[in-house]
């Protein structure tokens, strides 16, 4: 199975944090995040795209990220998680990604918290015989 989780969230984890040095930012989903600002980066969906598929049955896939990015700080939460949601989607373009939403999600949680989500798709190869793999943007 062609698997790039942990690649994909090593990258982006990185750069925000070099970015946002206060950041938590975690590979899957929790219902509170234990500090902020925070960021929930984690593959949602990984399905076989069998039109491009050969005899491997998974020499493609399409993976779809989420990305939910917290903030609760007094004043200005809303230009925070814009500006991390912001970069997020830089890192994730770069990768080749698309994204495919972003909308403010109510927190049911905690009302005080503003939330933003986001959804990035791309196609997969990973017919390469030395293990790596290459992101098709616009399939």
């Amino acid at each position: 199975m062609t698997n790039i989780e942990n690649d994909v969230f090593t990258a982006v984890a990185t750069a925000a944090r070099t970015e946002f040095p206060d950041l938590y930012i975690v590979g899957e989903y929790l219902p509170v995040p234990a500090k902020f600002p925070a960021v929930m980066l984690y593959e949602a969906d990984n399905y076989v795209l069998r039109e491009g598929s050969t005899i491997r049955i998974d020499d493609f896939v399409r993976v779809m990220y989420s990305v939910s990015v917290f903030s609760n700080k007094t004043s200005g939460k809303k230009s925070e998680a814009k500006a991390i949601a912001d970069f997020i989607d830089g890192e994730m373009t770069k990768l080749g990604f698309t994204r495919t939403m972003r909308m403010q999600v109510p927190n049911l949680a905690d009302a005080t918290i503003y939330r933003l989500e986001s959804r990035y798709e791309a196609v997969v190869g990973d017919g390469q015989t030395d293990g790596t793999y290459i992101i098709y943007q616009n399939l």
